[in-house]
């Protein structure tokens, strides 16, 4: 009687064993489930501007696809392509990148401020820059060389040297 409730307990356990794996399994395969990647519905050629009209999402089922590419289409919208985009392939988050705030060559507005005083001067970006860059800036009316940081109005802070 001992020996046969033994085993009909270790085949319960064994059962129970079974079913928990197998539940185990199903649960990895739903978080496991197939991402989504953004693709481009046309060519987009580098320095354009990427719309939402010219991508779409569609779900990954290729194992082999490299991972960096954009899952949702706030990673891309908005964005500059950085190389051309293909349509029908992936978009690698490092081929995008943020508009710039200042471009090379332009007028804006230097901006220096200290305990109260405050000067502005027109000066022209050595570089492109986005918001937070530190870049250097050519003076339009002296020629002299400051540095600053881009702010997001478009105005460069110039540093106290």
């Amino acid at each position: 009687m001992i020996q046969q409730n033994a085993e009909y307990y270790a085949m319960m356990i064994r059962a129970a064993l079974a079913i928990s794996l197998f539940l185990l399994a199903g649960a990895w395969r739903v978080a496991a489930a197939e991402p989504y990647a953004v693709i481009p519905k046309q060519i987009i050629y580098p320095g354009e501007t990427v719309e939402a009209h010219m991508l779409e999402m569609v779900k990954v089922t290729n194992r082999n696809v490299r991972r960096d590419f954009a899952s949702s289409m706030d990673q891309v919208e908005g964005m500059i392509a950085k190389r051309t985009l293909l349509p029908g392939r992936v978009v690698p988050v490092s081929s995008v990148r943020e508009p710039y705030t200042v471009e090379r060559g332009s007028v804006v507005t230097m901006v220096f401020s200290q305990n109260g005083l405050m000067i502005t001067a027109p000066g022209s970006p050595l570089k492109n820059g986005t918001v937070g860059d530190f870049i250097r800036v050519r003076n339009v009316n002296t020629g002299v060389m400051v540095s600053g940081t881009v702010m997001a109005d478009g105005t460069i802070r110039v540093a106290a040297q």
